[in-house]
């Protein structure tokens, strides 16, 4: 990239969240490299625009690529990096590029996996519609094609289970997305430790619009988002946009009352009639359930409980050790 900017033209930065990606950073470099530089030669971003990768406390070389890539001088400063000093999670990495981008006075970002499975030809399309007057530009999945039929399932129910709880979210999409100055700004006032950005962006209220994309199969290394990652995921944007499975536990309960009363009445029935009643198939079915029933409504309110424990301990989502700007 030259030095020279063109003031007219948008800053973009590329947010890539990395945890050990050593085996696909050779290639995602390229490709976001030939991206930016083609958006550049059709005058929609700024040459100042920049790759940004967010080393997520890597075990493998995936720092050292990067700062490789930061010190070639063939690439004229396209890339840059910051480097956290524990692994923090895919979301607070995110969002700790984002952060940084903000404050290199970005003037939008995209956020991009590292193993670009995401199509990086959307990102043309995204900068249209931003420059048409979006603050945020979805990046959507037309289709699950290239997923197995399990993990299709599993997103088909993890959103459906969102939208069931009031958590807002965009179906088919993750965190692909455009995100203006403007609603970075936003997005730096949620101070909040248990962060789902797919609700929280969802919901912030700027002018939105959608890309729809096909999804591509990773070209190397290993997915870093398996099924307990992403169960992990459903839980942090239920408990954080939502109370109601704590409603649901107080639902129950009512419930379990009313029964009681009915078995009550049909126990002291039976004792004023003579009858005998066995009951210990009904009883042992009876314990089983209401014991489950409680250990569920515990295990509900204590990831509530747990979620206020780490909130009110206020501790920094990330911190950086290293910065390659």
């Amino acid at each position: 990239m030259t030095s020279s900017a063109t003031p007219s033209l948008p800053v973009l930065y590329v947010v890539v969240p990395c945890y050990n990606e050593e085996e696909v950073l050779d290639e995602t470099s390229r490709r976001l490299l030939a991206k930016l530089r083609g958006l550049v030669a059709l005058h929609k971003v700024s040459p100042n625009s920049r790759v940004l990768f967010v080393d997520d406390g890597s075990t493998d070389a995936t720092w050292d690529l990067i700062r490789a890539l930061h010190d070639d001088p063939s690439y004229e400063g396209a890339f840059c990096g910051i480097s956290l000093a524990h692994n923090r999670g895919h979301q607070n990495a995110l969002f700790a590029g984002l952060m940084c981008a903000l404050r290199r006075n970005a003037d939008a970002t995209v956020s991009i996996d590292a193993d670009l499975q995401d199509d990086v030809d959307a990102i043309d399309e995204m900068v249209d519609a931003y420059l048409d007057g979006a603050n945020i530009v979805f990046g959507v999945r037309n289709s699950r094609d290239t997923d197995t039929r399990f993990k299709r399932g599993t997103a088909h129910m993890f959103y459906s289970l969102m939208s069931a709880m009031g958590t807002e979210t965009i179906p088919d999409s993750a965190d692909f997305r455009l995100m203006d100055r403007r609603s970075l700004e936003a997005l730096a006032e949620y101070g909040e430790t248990n962060l789902f950005l797919r609700g929280i962006v969802a919901s912030m209220g700027f002018r939105t619009a959608k890309v729809y994309y096909r999804r591509a199969e990773r070209f190397a290394g290993e997915s870093k988002y398996p099924l307990s990652k992403m169960m992990g995921l459903a839980i942090d944007g239920i408990t954080s946009f939502s109370i109601k499975p704590l409603r649901m536990v107080t639902f129950a309960g009512f419930a379990f009352v009313f029964i009681s009363i009915i078995a009550l009445v049909y126990a002291l029935v039976s004792l004023a009639r003579g009858v005998a009643v066995d009951g210990w198939t009904s009883l042992l079915v009876s314990i089983w359930f209401v014991g489950g029933s409680i250990m569920l409504s515990l295990g509900i309110v204590g990831e509530y409980v747990g979620r206020i424990y780490f909130e009110a301990k206020q501790r920094p989502r990330y911190i950086i050790a290293e910065e390659l700007l």
